[in-house]
């Protein structure tokens, strides 16, 4: 009987032992293609002639490619954080929508995208989004309480940071998730995780508008519903039927221009422009 319980007990301490070594090969391999799986740059689609591009060096030297389009008569900017596998050239259609809407629009490709040089990681992307922040304050003469921040997928990772640590207008998410890993793990299954917008998103206080797609192939449209559930008020969800992840803007554009608009009325508590 005592050797049987021994033989059970070894059997159970060497299950555990794999358990923790298989976990601890995956935390180590879902670490080191954590990069590789979250940013996926393409060629870039514009070039050096691009008008309101700006060329500006990050902290460490790095070059970014930043996009300003300026509007004297807008009450707001919008620092708009781009998806993944698009860069400024790809994103210059919404970009001048939301400019010919009224507002000015501030936005900058990740590193390694566009013409951004350097390798695009998640500490990164907060610094370079620091960066942005003194060329739009010192250059541009424009203040972050004047700042609407819009974040696309992947974008609403820097949004959410951004918003959770500055005084902000507003912060608008499109198609976000509740972090980078759970997308792929549904839940949180590793000790560390990137661009955790749900451990954040109760620390932003400013005006909330969530966008997400019903039908999302991509990033599920639970990852939207957590997280305006753990917004803090003020806040609004726009769900839409139907429509998934790239296809928000083509088949639901008018829409969020329309509730962006009404958005910026709700921050001002004029008369929303119809532009």
């Amino acid at each position: 009987m005592k050797s049987g319980r021994s033989f059970w007990g070894r059997a159970v301490r060497l299950v555990v032992v794999l358990g923790v070594m298989l976990y601890a090969g995956l935390a180590l391999l879902g670490g080191l293609a954590a990069n590789g799986l979250i940013f996926q740059p393409r060629l870039a689609s514009y070039g050096g002639d691009l008008a309101g591009l700006h060329r500006l060096s990050a902290a460490d030297g790095t070059q970014l490619a930043a996009l300003h389009l300026p509007n004297p008569s807008a009450r707001y900017t919008l620092f708009y954080f781009h998806g993944n596998a698009e860069d400024l050239g790809d994103s210059l259609p919404l970009v001048r929508q939301f400019h010919a809407a009224g507002f000015a629009v501030l936005t900058f490709d990740y590193r390694g995208y566009g013409l951004s040089a350097g390798r695009a990681e998640e500490n990164n992307v907060y610094a370079d989004t620091q960066t942005m922040l003194v060329f739009a304050q010192q250059q541009l003469g424009i203040k972050t309480e004047a700042m609407i921040v819009v974040g696309r997928s992947v974008g609403g990772g820097p949004a959410v940071e951004l918003a959770a640590n500055a005084r902000v207008a507003g912060l608008i998410l499109i198609s976000p998730f509740t972090s980078a890993f759970r997308v792929m793990t549904r839940v949180k299954l590793l000790p560390f995780d990137q661009f955790d917008n749900l451990a954040k998103i109760g620390r932003v206080h400013c005006p909330k508008l969530i966008f997400h797609g019903v039908a999302d192939e991509v990033i599920p449209f639970a990852h939207g519903q957590k997280l305006f559930a753990a917004m803090a008020e003020p806040k609004r969800h726009v769900w839409i039927p139907e429509v998934g992840h790239n296809d928000i803007f083509a088949v639901a554009g008018d829409q969020i221009r329309r509730e962006i608009l009404s958005f910026e009325k709700r921050l001002t508590g004029a008369p929303a422009r119809q532009d």
